[in-house]
C-alpha cells in the first residue's frame, strides 16, 4: 500500500492566532489533482490523566464547555506549556485541576483528537500513588472534582455520559493496563 502523501501545498498562510490555537489557510492541490483550500488549525499538545488511587477510584473533572454549549466531565485535561516538558505538564495539569499530585507515572500513549481539521495530539497518562492537595485552576476554569470508583468512571464511558474523546481513550485504556495487570 502506497503512504506517500498525495496532496500538494502551493501556499500557506496564517489568518488567526491566540494563546491556544494558529488557524492556517493552505491552498492544495487535493489526491484527485483538484485545486482547493484546507483550513488547519494548530495546537499545542493535549495532556490528559487517568489518576487512580490504591483502592481503584479516580477522579473526573466536570465544566461547561463553550465551543459545545454543554456540560462535561472528564478526566483532568489541559495544554502543555511552551518548552515544557509533556509529563510535566500532565503533573501541572492534575495538580491545578484536582490538587492531587502522584508518585508513580505510566504513559498511555497518544491520539489525534479531529484530525481531519487539526493536528493537535493528545498525550496521556496513569497517575498512581496520589496525595491530596488544593486544586488551582486556570482563571477561565470553573470546575467540579468528583471521586468515584474506575468502574462508574468507565460505565459513564460506554452509556455515552462521558463524551470527551481524550477522556474516553484514556480510560480505555487505563482499564485495559489495569486489566492487565489483574487489578479489576
Amino acid at each position: 500500500m502506497n503512504h506517500k502523501n498525495p496532496w500538494k501545498k502551493i501556499s500557506s498562510r496564517n489568518i488567526y492566532r491566540n494563546n491556544w490555537i494558529n488557524i492556517r489557510e493552505d491552498q492544495v492541490i487535493t489526491p484527485t489533482g483538484t485545486q482547493g483550500i484546507y483550513g488547519v488549525v494548530e495546537t499545542k499538545p493535549a495532556i490528559g490523566v487517568v489518576p487512580v488511587t490504591e483502592n481503584l477510584d479516580t477522579f473526573l473533572v466536570g465544566q461547561y464547555r463553550y465551543t459545545l454549549d454543554f456540560y462535561s466531565w472528564e478526566i483532568p485535561e489541559g495544554g502543555g506549556q511552551e518548552d515544557e516538558a509533556v509529563l510535566d505538564g500532565a503533573r501541572r495539569e492534575l495538580r491545578e485541576e484536582t490538587g492531587l499530585t502522584a508518585f508513580k507515572w505510566t504513559n498511555l500513549g497518544t491520539c489525534h483528537t479531529s484530525n481531519s481539521f487539526t493536528n493537535e495530539t493528545a498525550y496521556l497518562f496513569l497517575a498512581e500513588g496520589l496525595k491530596n492537595g488544593r486544586p488551582n485552576p486556570d482563571h477561565t476554569e470553573e470546575l467540579s472534582v468528583k471521586q468515584m470508583p474506575f468502574l462508574e468512571a468507565w460505565a459513564m464511558v460506554k452509556d455515552g455520559t462521558i463524551q470527551d474523546a481524550m477522556s474516553i481513550i484514556g480510560l480505555m485504556r487505563a482499564r485495559d493496563l489495569l486489566i492487565k495487570q489483574g487489578r479489576i
